[in-house]
């Protein structure tokens, strides 16, 4: 099978392409490789230095290939208002560059990257009136401290469940924003060139090769920099939020299921599947287990603040995914984030 791989250099892309060449596949690599993800790093030697707004100008690349996996995009939560465009630009009209191209080239099967960021907040329950859906949380309640989703009938501390696949999406920050507008347009695509897609939502990655301490990598790529400082890792709000930490290569893992899945799909063909560990795991508790796989002993810092774009909880059910792709996580997060403590990071 021929795929072109966008955004190839980075560590999920890395971790993609080598599962497809070791099972004989042939990849082309495709990357932009921007600064604030990839630093000064030294493009490899047979990654295309191109930019997915302009694929267009891909006709000879496109030429033969199977599958798309769509894998660039700027990430992170947003830093400043004034990143919107860059979000909008490279992740938006990226994807509709790409698929405009690939319809030309005559290529109709896709995977790409989405992210759990897209449901917002995630499943709420009240123990006395069940399923809730609270709103954003307001600023002057987590300026006091409480950074928890309340009943709006009693007023009681809602507890979290797993959140499915046709949960209402949902965006509270610009990346996320960005990666349901990228779903909205692959959706659009499969109905128009009656092509298929698969979009894959993964929750927080992590692994070699992550790119070192910079507000548009993962939290516990930021820990870990934080602890190689001898520093005390940062954690926000009070650490209890919960969240789902799933290992680089079984994302990888994850899109080549999808890959050999959705090649065999007929024409109108789209779903959408939550990329997760299964194993919940509270944000002082990763800091924790980063720092216990560094063998020092640096608890982490719990500093009260707080990002006015995050959302307290959000777990994903990972069972469609192992129900329709044969997709479920090898390496948990008790032995991944240990490991990661001394994992070979992005320069």
């Amino acid at each position: 099978m021929k795929v072109l791989l966008t955004g190839s250099a980075g560590f999920i892309g890395t971790a993609i392409a080598a599962q497809l060449e070791e099972a004989g596949d042939e990849v082309v690599k495709v990357d932009l490789m921007l600064e604030m993800a990839h630093g000064e790093a030294v493009p490899p030697a047979d990654t295309q230095l191109l930019d997915v707004r302009r694929a267009g100008e891909w006709t000879d690349l496109l030429q033969g290939v199977d599958v798309v996996c769509h894998q660039a995009a700027l990430v992170g939560a947003g830093v400043r208002v004034a990143d919107l465009p860059d979000y909008a630009g490279h992740n938006d009209y990226g994807t509709a560059a790409l698929l405009a191209a690939m319809h030309e080239a005559g290529v109709s099967r896709l995977v790409q990257a989405s992210s759990m960021v897209v449901y917002g907040e995630g499943r709420y329950a009240c123990p006395d009136h069940g399923d809730q859906t609270p709103p954003p949380r307001e600023r002057a309640a987590l300026d006091g401290g409480d950074f928890d989703n309340h009943c709006p009938s009693c007023g009681r501390t809602l507890t979290w469940e797993l959140v499915d696949e046709s949960a209402r999406l949902d965006p509270r920050s610009t990346y996320a924003a960005s990666k349901v507008a990228q779903e909205h347009y692959a959706y659009a695509w499969v109905r128009q060139a009656d092509a298929a897609a698969i979009s894959l939502r993964y929750h927080n990655v992590y692994g070699p090769g992550m790119p070192r301490d910079t507000p548009y990598s993962g939290v516990a790529a930021m820990f870990r920099s934080s602890l190689e400082r001898g520093e005390a890792p940062q954690v926000y709000e009070d650490g209890g939020q919960m969240r789902d930490f799933v290992h680089v290569a079984d994302v990888a893992r994850a899109n080549v299921a999808s890959i050999r899945a959705i090649a065999q799909e007929g024409g109108g063909h789209y779903a959408a599947y939550n990329v997760a560990s299964g194993h919940p795991v509270g944000i002082k508790e990763v800091a924790e287990k980063v720092a216990a796989g560094t063998g020092r002993a640096i608890a982490p810092e719990v500093t009260g603040g707080y990002r006015l774009g995050d959302v307290r909880h959000i777990v994903a059910s990972p069972e469609r995914a192992r129900r329709e792709l044969g997709f479920s996580a090898e390496i948990l997060p008790e032995q991944g984030l240990a490991e990661f403590a001394t994992a070979p990071l992005r320069a």
